[in-house]
């Protein structure tokens, strides 16, 4: 990995990967019930029975518990290698040891641990209440938090003073974009899918109304992250001669590269497909565009989750201003 000019722990790379996805996809379905599918049946009321609604929404929570089991599991084996790699001891001794005491309560990254720890519980506590209005307010709470905090782990987590507050604002709204949108795309892909599956269900009307406000989310989702992504790209590069010399700021050039793929098939969507299907008409037509926003919206998880295998990367190497 000369590209890089850098040792790369991929058992850490790994984990850091799934459990930023998992964090996107449980952050992501909050989000996406509260702003997208809530509000879509709500103005279908007349028509989407109370039945198909629930199903609907017992679709998303499913996701929501799916993705809060992923973050739980993959945050203790994250725990597990951080203090591995902090006390220079195998798996297997850190585990029998008080090490991981030491770790939650004396570094930062062991805070956070703690902090996303209640969060999770709190957010599960909402997700097994939620047919009450306040925990479901709650859940959305907990689950921004949950990929807020993510922000405190990183580089951000460590950039002193002022700037360090600029760093910390930037990353929060990042890793709350980013979930908004990728992990937003998952429950719109199942919805896509669920609506399809089921022609009584006055699909047509409500698919077209899920994904005109998804579009609209993943406009101001992409706004943030490019504003966002600026700012933390000045802070951990530099400058140009940085991002074009360094393993760190080839690796973030990757990302960028990546990001643009995604906002083609985003692009597609917004622009062509999602005007389309509000102006056609007959089921063969609306059918054949619904198979087009979801064949994209799946290439764009795809993307999205190669984009968190970079993130896990970039978090593990030396900002490329510290390299010059």
């Amino acid at each position: 990995m000369d590209w890089l000019d850098a040792g790369l722990n991929a058992p850490l790379i790994v984990v850091r990967a799934i459990h930023f996805a998992a964090t996107a996809i449980t952050t992501g379905a909050l989000i996406f019930r509260a702003v997208v599918l809530e509000p879509a049946l709500h103005s279908e009321r007349a028509s989407c029975s109370g039945r198909k609604g629930d199903k609907l929404r017992k679709q998303s929570l499913s996701l929501a518990w799916i993705g809060l089991g992923l973050v739980l599991a993959s945050g203790a084996i994250w725990l597990l290698i951080e203090a591995a790699s902090m006390s220079e001891r195998p798996l297997g001794e850190v585990m029998s040891s008080t090490l991981l005491l030491t770790v939650l309560q004396e570094t930062q990254f062991g805070q956070v641990c703690e902090i996303r720890l209640l969060l999770s519980v709190v957010l599960a506590a909402c997700l097994a209440y939620h047919r009450f209005g306040l925990p479901d307010r709650l859940a959305l709470g907990a689950g921004l938090g949950l990929a807020a905090a993510i922000a405190w782990t990183g580089h951000a987590g460590s950039t002193p003073g002022e700037l360090g507050k600029l760093h910390l604002t930037a990353d929060v709204l990042h890793l709350l974009a980013a979930s908004a949108w990728i992990g937003g795309l998952v429950p719109l892909v199942l919805l896509l899918a669920a609506t399809r599956g089921d022609r009584a269900f006055a699909w047509p009307s409500l698919t077209r109304n899920a994904t005109a406000r998804f579009s609209t989310l993943g406009v101001v989702s992409v706004a943030t992250l490019a504003a966002t992504g600026m700012v933390n790209a000045w802070i951990l590069v530099g400058s140009f001669h940085a991002l074009l010399s360094t393993g760190y700021g080839r690796l973030l050039m990757l990302k960028l590269g990546v990001l643009a793929i995604m906002l083609v098939f985003a692009a597609s969507n917004r622009f062509w497909l999602t005007p389309r299907l509000a102006r056609s008409s007959g089921n063969e037509l609306q059918d054949q565009i619904l198979r087009q926003l979801t064949r994209n919206s799946v290439i764009e998880i795809a993307l999205g989750f190669a984009i968190f295998a970079i993130v896990g990367m970039l978090g593990t190497m030396h900002p490329a201003i510290h390299l010059l």
